[in-house]
Parts: structure tokens; C-alpha cells; sequence
């Protein structure tokens, strides 16, 4: 594992590590390695022997950790030993950019959806700020389709809890519902149960988008709070 950290001592960028310890607030870590170069040491380590790497992968820096993730989300393992790995995973998650790269990688939720739907709805009643992001990025990134938009919908409303990092992940999925799904999600806007704080931080990310016309701007701007 000194390898690893090696490696990533000489992939580190001074410049960005600045760049992105201004992005984490409060994550003190980081390394400053970009996240394409890790990915690529994740594709690696998930050809070998990956499970020894994860029973010994070291945490004590942000890269280390959010290494780990990408290996979990690239290896090719049964869905079941995967969906371990992930519950040990996310409790080690502590601020958004490990745990939106780490949700981003597990594209095995695609062929898995039924399985991993039911795996999150623990996380969606969680009282802990990023075990409830991580289940709202994982719906904003695999959930939000004809079949499963109303009940991503109801599963935001559903959540309160008063941590900047879930009301700001919220806000960005219902942007994207909307994005996707006009009708249904002004539907929504119209009959919610959000804080003022996330519903007018939907808007704001949805008058955002290139993909909304600057009528319909105009619109969602005049249904602020």
C-alpha cells in the first residue's frame, strides 16, 4: 500500500490542491491529484487483486479514500459482495466530492437497479448528513427516469434534515428532475413540503441550465419563495 501512496505523492499538484481544498471546506487531507488520474489507478488495482488492496487500502488521505470508492465501483464482483463493500464504504464518506466520485462509479446500479433501490432506502431514512447525500446522488444519478420519477420525487420530500451538503443535493436533484421531466416535477414545485432554503435553491439550479428555455427562466424565477 506504500506504493499507492507513493504514486499518489507524485501525481499531487500543488495548484490543485489549492483548487480543490477551496471546493472542500473543512478537508484538511487532500493530496491534489485529479480524479481521472485516480480513476486510472483504481482500473488497475481492480484487474488484481483487489479485495487484499480493500482489506488494507490506508485512509489518511482524501485521495486514499476516495480511491478506495473507485475501486469499488470498477471491479467486477457479484452485486451482492459489491452492495458489502459499499455499506462498509459509506460511512467513511465525510464531505461531498468523495461521496458524488464514488457514486458516479457505481454503474453497476444500472443492471442492478431493483437490488440497489432497496439497498438505499435505509440510507434515505438515515440521520447522518452524507449517508443521506450518498442516497440522494444515487438517485439523482441512476433514478431519475420514466419509471422511477414519481418515486424519486416523493423519496425527496420525504427527507428533512438540516445539513447544508443534503438540502444542496436535493435542491440539485429536483433541478434534474425538472430538467427531465418538466410536467410532472412543476407538478411537485407546486405541491411540496421542502424548506424554503431547498426549494428556492431548486429553482435557482434549474434557471441555471442550458437545457431551459428563457421563458420558462422567467417562470420558475417568479415562483420564489
Amino acid at each position: 500500500m506504500d506504493t499507492i501512496r507513493t504514486r499518489l505523492f507524485t501525481l499531487a499538484e500543488e495548484n490543485y490542491r489549492e483548487f480543490h481544498s477551496r471546493l472542500c471546506p473543512n478537508t484538511d487531507n487532500i493530496l491534489g491529484v485529479r480524479v481521472p488520474l485516480l480513476r486510472n489507478i483504481a482500473k488497475e488495482i481492480a484487474k488484481g487483486d483487489w479485495r487484499t488492496y480493500l482489506a488494507s487500502a490506508q485512509d489518511d488521505y482524501y485521495e486514499e479514500l476516495l480511491l478506495q470508492g473507485l475501486v469499488i465501483g470498477t471491479v467486477k464482483a457479484d452485486i451482492e459482495e459489491i452492495l458489502c463493500y459499499t455499506a462498509d464504504f459509506v460511512p467513511k464518506i465525510a464531505n461531498w466530492g468523495i461521496c458524488d466520485s464514488f457514486c458516479a462509479s457505481l454503474k453497476i446500479t444500472k443492471k442492478n437497479s431493483s437490488r440497489v433501490r432497496a439497498f438505499l432506502e435505509p440510507y434515505l431514512a438515515s440521520t447522518q448528513e452524507f449517508e443521506l447525500r450518498f442516497a440522494i446522488v444515487m438517485l439523482l444519478d441512476f433514478y431519475i427516469t420514466e419509471q422511477s420519477i414519481d418515486q424519486v420525487l416523493l423519496a425527496l420530500d420525504k427527507i428533512k434534515h438540516d445539513g447544508y451538503y443534503v438540502k444542496m443535493a436535493i435542491a440539485w436533484a429536483v433541478s434534474i428532475c425538472y430538467i427531465k421531466y418538466a410536467e410532472k416535477t412543476m407538478h411537485y414545485l407546486k405541491h411540496n413540503t421542502l424548506d424554503d432554503f431547498t426549494y428556492n435553491k431548486a429553482l435557482q439550479k434549474i434557471t441555471e441550465s442550458i437545457r431551459i428555455a428563457k421563458e420558462e427562466k422567467v417562470l420558475i424565477r417568479s415562483m420564489k419563495r
